[in-house]
């Protein structure tokens, strides 16, 4: 293998994960990754001490780029939006926080700046110092120290009071499936924490609800109302396990439509319920 692939063939499932954290999308994430590719084949490599930045630099610009033009276009998303569920992660996690990166974090992070996006999971997640992440974002370290610690503060506020083990978050999502598709009202609304909150994402594309959906009362009215119209598949997941870093399970739906649903612990109860149907966002489910 020549050197140059060998080098960025090493990088790649990193390159990878950064990109899906600042830009949510699996699709996009892989597209800036063959631009970085296509960017590495043609750069001058004599003399260039370290690879890896080099990598990282390109990844992270094309991302700010990508990120802001996304930016605009979710300005006129129809209902809510939620990241592209990821099933099987790219890489192993990376200390010392991608562990804790669930898709709740996600959509916190989409409430940062760019910058601020960037800075946070360039040094908090990925290790890099303030010295490299200043020559990616073309600002001052001082600057980039600011910006980080901004996003650290919101996703700190953010962060879950409590969570549940993998094990028992599994069998919530187990215990959620069985009662949602069974249209049992009374076994949704002991699951539910005081101030559930549930978001479906159909981008447009799909039938869901355009707000959130609050309490538990309501989720599950909302859940039992589709049970009664035959809305949901009674088929076993076509995965349960973890999505995104939540308890969940990805099934397909009697209008032939995947969806995914991640759930949110919060000690023994559900604190939100997260609902994707967009078939643009499912689709590299089927890969």
């Amino acid at each position: 293998m020549p050197p140059e692939l060998a080098a960025f063939a090493g990088l790649r499932p990193r390159l990878l994960r950064l990109a899906y954290r600042m830009l949510g999308s699996v699709a996009e994430a892989e597209d800036v990754v063959q631009e970085t590719w296509l960017r590495w084949q043609g750069a001058e490599k004599e003399g260039l001490r370290d690879p890896e930045a080099f990598l990282i630099r390109i990844a992270t610009r094309l991302c700010l780029d990508a990120l802001r033009a996304a930016r605009r276009r979710r300005e006129n998303y129809v209902g809510p939006w939620l990241p592209e569920p990821l099933v099987d992660p790219f890489a192993p996690a990376e200390p010392p926080l991608a562990d804790e990166l669930t898709l709740t974090m996600m959509l916190v992070l989409e409430r940062l700046s760019p910058a601020e996006r960037a800075a946070f999971l360039l040094h908090d997640v990925f290790g890099l110092d303030f010295a490299e992440i200043a020559q990616s974002l073309s600002r001052e370290e001082a600057a980039c120290r600011q910006l980080a610690s901004r996003a650290r503060r919101q996703l700190q506020a953010a962060r879950p009071r409590f969570s549940a083990a993998p094990e028992a978050g599994i069998r919530l999502a187990e215990a959620f499936f069985a009662a949602s598709r069974s249209g049992d009202a009374s076994a949704l609304r002991q699951m539910l924490a005081a101030e559930a909150v549930a978001l479906t994402d159909g981008g447009g594309r799909r039938r869901a609800a355009l707000n959130p959906i609050l309490g538990p009362a309501r989720i599950a009215a909302f859940f039992a109302g589709l049970a009664r119209k035959g809305a949901f598949a009674t088929a076993p997941p076509l995965h349960l396990g973890m999505i995104d870093g939540l308890p969940g399970f990805v099934t397909r739906e009697p209008d032939g439509g995947l969806q995914a649903t991640a759930l949110q612990p919060e000690g023994e109860v559900i604190a939100a319920v997260y609902i994707q149907r967009n078939p643009d966002k499912l689709r590299h489910l089927l890969q």
